[in-house]
């Protein structure tokens, strides 16, 4: 049997993508300052990746604030910028990394700023009728038992890879029925089961849908999207249901603000 042709593709969508990430590297010796910056700065532009600050928080810690494009996942971050960087040392240092990593998405707002304006959604918005605000209560999704401010791990590393997803329905058409609110509701968790996703929350509005939850690092902000924007398709009939393209933003503890000024 056939697979069902995408609905959504990277072709046809258009992203708003706020993605920063705080990335720590670990040398084998002594750092030794990082005249080596602005070489690497160019030579990972090309693979999607914008480095926007670094400091040595320790003699062998290397830590990077960087922005992403959505197709890069955080994994091939870490990768790009650890072997680029393992190019231009290779005649001083040609074994210059440990293999461990950590990496932690950052945001304009922390992730528990995004939460709470989630869950208080319902209460934004006002309805006609009351018995509906009443009902659309019933397909929010809370999960408390997903904390999101605990780390995921690799052989060989931490990370932190929260995604905040906002994706607007086509022509701010409105979902009323509780077939289609059901069957929103339906596919978000399904999805997040079948690829792995934690869900911490969802808030389902007739024009628009919030996502909140934790990734697998080898995938990409754009994968993950087109993922959901494709199933949710799917739920209600292969009808492109949604506009073509969606807001995703990294989110986490720290804010950018306090990478900037050394809060971490």
């Amino acid at each position: 049997m056939s697979q069902p042709v995408p609905t959504y593709t990277e072709q046809n969508c258009t992203f708003s993508c706020p993605l920063q990430w705080g990335v720590s590297a670990f040398w084998r010796e002594d750092a030794a300052g990082d005249d080596w910056l602005r070489e690497l700065t160019g030579a990972v532009e090309p693979d999607g990746i914008r480095i926007l600050s670094h400091r040595l928080s320790q003699p062998t810690v290397s830590q990077f604030f960087v922005s992403s494009r959505p197709e890069v996942a955080p994994l091939s971050i870490v990768q790009r910028i650890k072997g680029r960087l393992q190019h231009l040392l290779r005649s001083s240092r040609p074994k210059a990394w440990k293999g461990n990593y950590a990496v932690r998405s950052i945001g304009k707002v922390t992730r528990e700023t995004v939460a709470d304006y989630i869950r208080s959604q319902i209460g934004h918005h006002e309805f006609a009728d009351p018995r509906f605000a009443e009902r659309l209560r019933s397909y929010q999704i809370e999960n408390p038992a997903i904390d999101l401010a605990q780390p995921q791990r690799t052989s060989h590393g931490l990370y932190w890879y929260n995604l905040h997803v906002v994706m607007v329905r086509r022509d701010r058409e409105t979902a009323w029925q509780d077939t289609e609110l059901r069957a929103t509701r339906e596919m978000i968790v399904a999805a997040a089961k079948a690829k792995g996703y934690l869900l911490s929350r969802a808030g389902i509005l007739p024009d628009h849908v919030h996502l909140l939850l934790g990734c697998p690092i080898e995938e990409s902000p754009q994968t993950i999207v087109l993922g959901y924007l494709n199933n949710l398709a799917f739920a209600v009939g292969m009808k492109a249901a949604f506009q073509f393209g969606a807001f995703v933003g990294t989110v986490g503890e720290y804010t950018n603000q306090a990478i900037t000024h050394g809060g971490e």
